[in-house]
């Protein structure tokens, strides 16, 4: 289904570490941790300024793969991970593309399921790596016929 893809990056897209949206993030989340959105806290820290919480790249424009198209409905979260050089700290431009890693299939009990894994990064404006994201979604025999694939 999605084979094809495999080795597929996407341009790169600026994004900023907005303060407001790291606050909101981190709300949504839970996580009202102090270094997140006190900015007296932020500026006493190590990093001179508040940071952003571990998952919040997913919000991040990571860029578009051409074709790339999935549904958006009835997919399945089937793992994530980060891997951080350092913390993203508020006000920095951070460059972020995707890169699709797998794509394989796997008849279960509810039918063929697609599983696509998919790799973002994201850099400094010095092109120094600062995260990636790995995620691996679930595409189900339902999406898949939804989809008349």
């Amino acid at each position: 289904m999605y084979e094809h893809f495999k080795g597929s990056v996407s341009e790169k897209v600026k994004n900023t570490v907005e303060r407001g949206l790291v606050k909101r993030f981190a709300e949504s989340i839970g996580d009202p941790h102090p270094i997140f959105i006190d900015e007296e806290v932020g500026r006493n820290s190590r990093y001179g300024n508040n940071i952003a919480p571990p998952t919040f790249p997913r919000i991040f424009d990571a860029g578009k793969i051409d074709g790339l198209n999935l549904p958006s409905k009835g997919l399945i979260h089937g793992e994530q991970k980060y891997h951080y050089t350092r913390p993203l700290v508020v006000g920095e431009d951070i460059y972020c593309w995707t890169e699709v890693q797998d794509y394989y299939e796997k008849t279960g009990s509810n039918g063929l399921m697609g599983f696509l894994s998919v790799k973002r990064y994201g850099e400094d404006s010095d092109g120094k790596l600062i995260f990636t994201e790995e995620a691996v979604t679930i595409i189900t025999e339902a999406v898949r016929k939804a989809m008349k694939v």
